[in-house]
């Protein structure tokens, strides 16, 4: 079973839990509020704080950051050994800015979402990275298909490679490396794909995908990825703590946790770039979240064009370069828990909105071994509005 669907069935059974006890047990850790928590106004701080505090077990999650953003009102906090203004690797949040990028191209004529990759990327990197059934699917690949996970191709980072392995496994055994575009491809192209191109119905979640858009960004605007993100995200956002990580000297952003130990990668995170590459504030997180769904960065139709879900982890679906989070009624008959509409990351990072409530919530718990507690924390938040 793959570290994702594992993160899946974990979520399913802390969501059984929660029914049961919503409350936990754990060390109780000074508060670290943020400017705006004394105020009067319509979020429940005081709980608010209590809740992100609660998240703090010193076994899973040493630090935690939450920041929340409702119609009249909003708040960050803090627990743990990070604060409020710690940066952090958001991961594969970096997936969405990717997508504002693209849907900004396409709304300056660059590029239309049925374009096949093969307008763009050369016959080398092509050649072979699709082949179903003894057909070379490749050249019919288009772009709406890397972004909803409807392509059909491997993982190159959490699938198994031909000794049995994945690069997460890898990177989390301790064995820090690095990796480039071509690794990505050369390694794509030895594991096979899942279905054919666009089928039905069918999609699977591959860090390659967002290595291609990345890759046919830097093509179109004949700029690097990082230069492309700051040019059209960052700089015109204001955010001056947000970057795409690529100095394995940068000691600003908060260190991962793996289980109950610190996991220094930093020739792993430079190595992401489009899919996974991003560091950020959760106050950052939030201003470009709220542009993302707002239409800030391009016409707010594209961002109703985006809700084709299709299943990738139970209760996770995925849409045209964002993911969904919606429950089932069963786990809460009385009251159904709100759709949420965003993204997550294997580092515990999330930004997400919730449309029923109006609410955007972003941050991290900051451990790869249990991304799961991000949506138990969520959860907890979200019920708590």
């Amino acid at each position: 079973m793959s570290n994702l669907k594992r993160t899946v069935m974990i979520l399913i059974w802390i969501i059984i839990l929660m029914m049961i006890s919503i409350g936990c047990t754990t060390k109780t850790v000074k508060p670290d509020y943020s400017d705006n928590s004394g105020e009067a106004g319509m979020l429940p701080k005081n709980k608010l704080q209590n809740i992100v505090n609660s998240s703090i077990n010193n076994k899973r999650v040493f630090g935690t950051i939450v920041n929340i953003s409702a119609t009249n009102d909003s708040w960050t906090g803090a627990s743990g050994n990070l604060s409020i203004q710690n940066q952090y690797y958001i991961a594969s949040n970096t997936k969405i800015y990717i997508t504002a990028v693209i849907m900004k191209l396409r709304k300056e004529g660059q590029l239309m979402l049925e374009d096949k990759i093969s307008m763009y990327l050369d016959s080398d990197i092509i050649k072979g990275l699709h082949i179903f059934k003894g057909i070379d699917y490749s050249n019919e690949i288009t772009i709406e298909q890397l972004l909803s996970q409807t392509s059909g191709l491997p993982d190159y980072f959490q699938q198994n490679n031909e000794n049995g392995i994945s690069l997460l496994d890898a990177l989390t055994s301790g064995e820090d490396r690095y990796w480039s575009f071509e690794d990505v491809i050369k390694e794509s192209k030895k594991m096979k794909p899942k279905f054919i191109p666009g089928e039905g119905g069918k999609a699977y979640y591959s860090d390659t995908n967002y290595q291609l858009l990345g890759r046919i960004i830097e093509i179109i605007t004949q700029k690097d990825i990082s230069s492309v993100l700051d040019n059209m995200i960052f700089e015109p956002l204001g955010l001056t703590k947000t970057y795409l990580y690529k100095d394995i000297e940068d000691t600003a952003p908060a260190v991962i946790y793996y289980k109950d130990n610190v996991l220094p990668i930093p020739m792993a995170m430079a190595s992401f770039g489009a899919d996974g590459g991003i560091v950020s504030t959760a106050e950052e997180s939030m201003i470009f979240l709220k542009a993302f769904i707002g239409g800030e960065l391009f016409p707010k139709e594209y961002f109703d064009e985006m809700k084709e879900w299709n299943k990738i982890f139970y209760p996770l679906e995925y849409g045209v370069g964002i993911a969904r989070f919606k429950l089932p009624g069963i786990f809460s008959p009385f009251k159904p828990f709100p759709e949420l509409i965003g993204h997550s990351g294997l580092s515990g990072a999330f930004a997400y909105y919730c449309p029923e409530k109006n609410v955007f919530i972003t941050g991290t718990i900051n451990q790869i071994s249990n991304p799961d507690i991000s949506y138990k924390l969520m959860i907890k938040i979200i019920s708590s509005l």
